[in-house]
């Protein structure tokens, strides 16, 4: 997969965005939408939050059966800054992150979805950050969950998680499968003292 900058978005203007940074070399541009899959891609979102400060809105449809758990949350962010929206209807899942985004009360909106997004609900969704972002108290990041490899055309960035836990503890692999000014890695995720450390990005094959 090829990695190309948006013409009308200049490297340099990318990279100087505002980022919520995991890592060193690991960021997550705000005021922009992302995308999260894989198996561990709630802990994925949860690691975003926990590097954040302030509320986070977490939409999820009410039926949803992968409800987090509040002790599993505890040691990555604090459940008490989690305001959930449990919609009934799968149309207004992303109707309701449009308007958090927009609102910008919050800076950080997840929707945790039953399927990748069309490139027009996408558009509307980085619009509504952008707008946040100049008429609200935060520059919103947005962050989508899809199933299986995801694969919402648009997005920022495209990341992926799945364990890979082994005897000796609690592991993960990380992967960037799309940015629009970055290369395609991977991290061996460890958990240790509390949190989630990243070792050296690795080289990975195009996804």
């Amino acid at each position: 997969m090829s990695i190309h900058a948006h013409p009308l978005l200049p490297q340099r203007q990318n990279r100087d965005r505002p980022a919520i940074r995991l890592a060193p070399d690991l960021s997550l541009a705000q005021a922009r939408l992302h995308e999260a899959c894989g198996a561990a891609r709630r802990s994925f979102a949860l690691w975003v939050a926990g590097q954040m400060q302030g509320p986070v809105f977490w939409i999820a449809l009410r039926w949803e059966k992968s409800a987090l758990n509040p002790d599993g949350m505890a040691p990555i962010a604090d459940p008490a800054r989690f305001i959930f929206v449990a919609p009934e209807r799968p149309v207004d899942l992303l109707w309701s992150m449009e308007e958090c985004l927009r609102a910008g009360a919050v800076p950080l909106v997840v929707a945790d979805l039953p399927e990748p997004p069309p490139l027009t609900p996408v558009r509307r969704l980085h619009l509504a950050a952008e707008t946040g972002a100049r008429e609200g108290a935060h520059r919103p990041l947005g962050l989508i969950l899809t199933p299986g490899q995801g694969g919402a055309p648009g997005v920022e960035t495209r990341w992926r998680m799945q364990p890979a836990h082994h005897p000796g503890g609690q592991r993960w692999r990380l992967s960037r499968l799309r940015a629009r000014t970055e290369p395609v890695r991977e991290w061996d995720i460890g958990w240790q003292d509390g949190g989630f450390h990243p070792g050296p990005a690795l080289q990975a094959a195009d996804a």
